[in-house]
């Protein structure tokens, strides 16, 4: 008899859980995913002023059209845009707000600024460098791509949550937290407009609000390898004819007292996805002669990195971090950056690849 019952419980779970809108799932869909999508593209203009340009209906069945103005305060600009528009923009639609390269040189406090103090603008907003005319791309493709807005934005939001580290994506959340942190310098995405394309170019180093500094390529790569453990797909290594592919890395800082070394290890995952080199990778030793080349290639390109944000005194990475002792007084950013222009920089790289498919090499 109590067999009986707990099967009629079950029966009745399982008949609930079948129902339309009681499965017990959740559905990943979030208010940003489904809300109105605008964003604010941002450039020098005349005499001292700030060009702003957005694109309007957002998420309307309507013909888009660029709006464009020059202004000399940002929040002056989110109101005139309302004076040209029949409908009124709100800022809580803003999802990414993109920065010409220009501007961004001169420093972005301002706007970083203006946007923080105002509670309708989401954290979760998306900051983008842009090389080239955005709005001149921008008008073009809105007449062949609807809700050319809406790909953008979903664009950088498939980045940021599966977290490939194919790209870097920084919401305004995350720029604040670097830019007001003294031991670490913040980064933004670069894009590349050129005619009808909207490619990612690299990362963008700041100097406290400026950049100075864009890494592209290889570099790039790198970058994505030591400032997180996440997944990269694909990681071609030109110099070697090679392609590694599904990484994953683990980066150990050793900084020694007096401030003069620093020594990086990186455990690196994955395996050989393509090779067009001389070599034959079913001889176990010309394959192991690849693999120190590859560690050896990685330990060159990442010292040249990495001594190029020395020269820059900048650190993106967050190194200085490592001088923290939960006994000892922090030294100040001065100190830190001073050092770190001469610090010497020691690279290991470990690697380990999975066993090529169908041979019996293992390594």
């Amino acid at each position: 008899m109590r067999r009986k019952k707990m099967l009629l419980v079950l029966g009745i779970f399982v008949s609930l859980a079948m129902i339309p809108g009681c499965a017990p799932f959740v559905e990943n869909n979030t208010i940003e995913d489904i809300a109105p999508v605008s964003f604010w593209s941002i450039s020098e203009g005349e005499k001292g002023k700030i060009k702003m340009s957005t694109l309007v209906p957002p998420l309307v069945n309507e013909p888009k059209s660029l709006l464009t103005l020059e202004v000399d305060l940002l929040k002056q600009g989110g109101k005139d845009f309302n004076l040209r528009y029949y409908r009124e923009l709100k800022v809580g639609q803003l999802r990414f707000f993109l920065i010409h390269e220009e501007l961004a040189k001169q420093g972005i406090i301002q706007l970083i600024n203006t946007l923080l103090t105002d509670y309708d603008v989401s954290q979760r907003m998306y900051l983008v460098i842009v090389k080239g005319n955005f709005d001149e791309y921008i008008n073009r493709q809105a007449k062949k791509q609807e809700n050319l807005d809406y790909y953008l934005y979903r664009m950088l939001r498939h980045y940021e949550i599966n977290r490939q580290g194919e790209m870097t994506i920084i919401n305004l959340h995350e720029y604040k937290n670097k830019l007001f942190s003294p031991f670490s310098d913040p980064v933004l995405p670069v894009f590349k407009v050129a005619k009808d394309n909207f490619t990612y170019e690299g990362t963008a180093f700041f100097s406290n609000d400026k950049l100075i500094e864009m890494v592209t390529s290889t570099e790039d790569q790198i970058f994505q390898l030591l400032d997180n453990d996440h997944y990269l797909s694909f990681f071609p290594i030109s110099d070697l004819d090679v392609v590694i592919g599904h990484l994953r890395s683990r980066v150990n800082v050793d900084l020694d007292k007096n401030l003069s070394l620093v020594t990086i290890n990186v455990k690196l995952n994955g395996r050989i996805e393509e090779y067009r080199g001389n070599k034959n990778l079913l001889n176990g030793h010309e394959l192991m002669q690849l693999h120190q080349e590859i560690e050896t290639e990685l330990e060159m390109k990442t010292t040249d990195l990495i001594k190029k944000m020395q020269e820059q005194k900048v650190d993106p990475l967050e190194i200085g971090t490592h001088t923290l002792s939960p006994f000892s007084k922090p030294i100040s950013e001065k100190v830190w950056l001073d050092a770190w222009g001469k610090m010497e920089i020691k690279v290991n790289y470990q690697l380990h690849f999975e066993s090529l498919q169908n041979t019996k090499n293992n390594y």
